[in-house]
């Protein structure tokens, strides 16, 4: 029974990771290849995972290592790669809603390169290493 439980839970993390690789090749933009790419493998990743457990002795802890370092990575790097694509110049993005971050970056709220104001008493000098960036 733990052959079968492992072997569908293999295949259907295998399914998604395969379905995350079509949709990077068939999604119009890079916002969205980006999303296919960070959450059906993710996802996939954890069904595999999941069904190694019923499988492997002795091995649970690396393999939940395994599962929390990729939960921490993913979403840290797809949202770097989201901002640096949004940031880039020549890069098609269909935003479906508002642009905050372009609102935001138009009434002072953020800078380029950072997500966050400079340092309240700090001179604008002290905090100017965004400044000459390309937009």
């Amino acid at each position: 029974m733990d052959e079968l439980i492992a072997g569908v839970l293999g295949l259907a993390g295998a399914a998604l990771t395969l379905l995350a690789g079509v949709g990077v090749l068939r999604f119009p933009d890079a916002l969205a290849r980006m999303h296919a790419a960070t959450k059906a493998t993710t996802l996939g990743l954890l069904l595999i995972v999941v069904g190694a457990e019923f499988q492997v002795t002795g091995g649970s802890t690396k393999l939940a290592l395994v599962v929390g370092l990729v939960f921490l990575t993913t979403p840290v790097a797809a949202h770097l790669v989201g901002r640096s694509t949004y940031r880039a110049e020549g890069v098609e993005l269909r935003l479906d809603e508002a642009d905050e971050l372009a609102a935001a970056e138009e009434a002072g709220g953020t800078h380029a390169g950072h997500d966050h104001a400079p340092t309240p008493g700090t001179p604008a000098s002290a905090s100017s290493s965004w400044r000459g960036r390309r937009r």
